[in-house]
């Protein structure tokens, strides 16, 4: 899982055009944490996971690698 996550933390990041810095803005995270995150030094509490997934609009499920649909089921 871990691995999948950074690379979709990453995907997500460059597909909607923001920095590190951003993200970690967005996510009201330290831009270090969500380096940490990206590179596989640190695994998100929940609490911030879902924080990211927002930021990004996509499913905790697809960033975790249980599905490949972003979309978020309301």
């Amino acid at each position: 899982m871990k691995d999948i996550l950074a690379s979709r933390l990453k995907q997500c990041r460059n597909e909607a055009g923001l920095t590190q810095r951003d993200v970690a803005t967005y996510s009201d995270i330290t831009e270090k944490a969500y380096q940490n995150y990206e590179l596989m030094t640190r695994n998100p509490k929940l609490e911030i996971l879902i924080r990211i997934a927002n930021t990004f609009d996509v499913s905790l499920d697809y960033l975790v690698g249980r599905t490949d649909n972003k979309t978020i089921n309301k």
